[in-house]
């Protein structure tokens, strides 16, 4: 049996080999070991190690070589696994070639180490995230253009509104999650640097008499991680990590906005909307004939979850105090990664459910005739009362009596008995029966939905094209 790592039992949302080899302590470690080796490369390239220092560094930095499990109990002796990994680093380097310690995390810090190898990990789940995100989108607005004309009930309050349409429903969640992904997408995760106090001190001394400079080092490190440069250090400045987490949390919300419209539009009752069919999923432990909508309870678990999270960063940034933190700093790292975590593990399901999402249009049109010609009101009343040749107030206070009265009445009565005491309150000659017809079909009252659609998929049209299936999937 393996050692007591975290295996993700009670986290079934992001219990997932692909996003625990992007978010795992293996991943942390590569990420560390993989800033310290750029590092020693930006310092060979400027001059300022001896030659062949960066392959000796970048085979000593080999992630397999490390034990995670002594790393992470040693770091409480510095209260940061920087601190013995490097320790390890040394060694191996040394036992390589001792003179490829000078380019060994010289003139940094372990912050600065850390903070860079976060926006690494990040920049890798991101991209990951990202790619889930779009599969997700392409089949929502598949969705949107599929059921433009499909009817259904709008809800306001738990209760029936107005006509609406599948498309445009599908098309708020694409907009929803397309706005959220790019401003995710948007981010710039920028590098770390600043030495001991944040001031450069060790790197002006390191530079000294070189054609170089502490910034354009950090800038050359930027460029090899793929980070983003930043224009000082950023130690106490948390607006890269709040602003990351923010941005997570937005896009983990628009997906449990998703996840809750469809445990409720999947309840065998309402039965619009069905989650999509595999062997062994959605299983109850002691009913057989459950079919439980796992997906969207994982998606709304991560939802649930997010925002505590960013909380979390919200609340260490604002306790980053002097000029390095005791405390807040490392706050910030579970709460970071717990966001990759679920953000990334929510996707990944929601791509699934949206790629496979089963529409049932007939339990739509059903659920709308519960209401039947109730849900024209509003039109009726802005329509009708003209009609009257009243004042408009008193108008509309007769439209409200024939709705007050048909309200009374049981449900399977309503549409009936509206329709009746409609034709009896608005004459004939100032209403045809065909144009009241015409006023109580809900496909007549579904406003601009097709058009709001339209608008919403051609603002996003990275998110919106088309790919194959299971596209930009490892």
């Amino acid at each position: 049996m393996s050692g007591d790592g975290d295996f993700g039992l009670l986290s079934p949302v992001s219990a997932s080999p692909a996003v625990v080899a992007l978010t795992g302590d293996r991943a942390v470690l590569a990420a560390i070991l993989d800033v310290e080796a750029a590092w020693a490369s930006v310092l060979e390239e400027a001059g300022l190690a001896p030659s062949g220092s960066a392959a000796v560094v970048a085979e000593a930095a080999e992630p397999w070589a490390y034990d995670a499990a002594s790393i992470a109990e040693r770091a409480q002796g510095g209260a940061n696994p920087v601190i013995p990994l490097l320790a390890d680093l040394r060694a191996r380097v040394r036992g390589l070639d001792a003179a490829a310690l000078a380019a060994v995390h010289t003139s940094l810090t372990s912050q600065d180490i850390l903070d860079s190898a976060l926006m690494l990990l990040a920049h890798r789940v991101v991209s990951a995230l990202l790619a889930e995100v779009k599969g997700t989108t392409t089949a929502l607005a598949a969705l949107a253009e599929q059921h433009a004309d499909t009817l259904c009930v709008g809800r306001s309050l738990t209760q029936h509104a107005l006509p609406f349409t599948f498309g445009l429903k599908a098309a708020q969640w694409f907009h929803a999650v397309a706005a959220a992904a790019r401003r995710l997408e948007g981010l710039e995760l920028p590098v770390q640097f600043g030495g001991a106090g944040g001031t450069l001190a060790a790197g002006t001394a390191l530079t000294e008499g070189s054609a170089s400079s502490p910034f354009a080092l950090a800038d050359s490190l930027a460029g090899k991680l793929d980070l983003g440069p930043a224009p000082a250090p950023w130690h106490t400045n948390r607006l890269a990590v709040t602003g990351l987490g923010d941005a997570l949390a937005s896009l983990t919300d628009s997906f449990g906005k998703i996840a809750s419209d469809l445990l409720f539009l999947s309840r065998p009752e309402v039965a619009e909307l069905g989650e999509p069919l595999a062997s062994g999923r959605g299983v109850s432990s002691a009913m057989p004939h459950k079919q439980n909508p796992v997906l969207s309870v994982l998606v709304r678990s991560a939802a649930l979850q997010a925002p505590g999270l960013a909380a979390q960063l919200h609340l260490a940034a604002a306790n980053f105090n002097d000029e390095r933190p005791d405390g807040a700093w490392h706050s910030e790292w579970p709460a970071l990664r717990g966001l990759l975590r679920l953000a990334l593990g929510a996707a990944t399901h929601l791509r699934d459910l949206a790629e496979g999402l089963r529409v049932f249009p007939e339990a739509m049109r059903r659920n709308l005739e519960i209401s039947g010609p109730l849900l024209l009101s509003e039109a009726v009343a802005s329509s009708v009362a003209p009609l009257l040749g009243e004042d408009r107030s008193e108008a509309k206070a007769r439209l409200q009596a024939v709705v007050d009265e048909t309200l009374r009445a049981p449900v399977a009565e309503q549409a009936r008995i509206y329709t009746k005491l409609l034709r009896e309150t608005v004459p004939a000659s100032k209403l045809s029966d065909e144009e009241l017809k015409a006023l109580l079909d809900p496909a007549n009252y579904v406003g601009e939905a097709a058009e709001i659609s339209r608008r919403i998929l051609a603002a996003y049209p990275e998110y919106s094209h088309t790919n194959p299936k299971g596209a930009d999937r490892g």
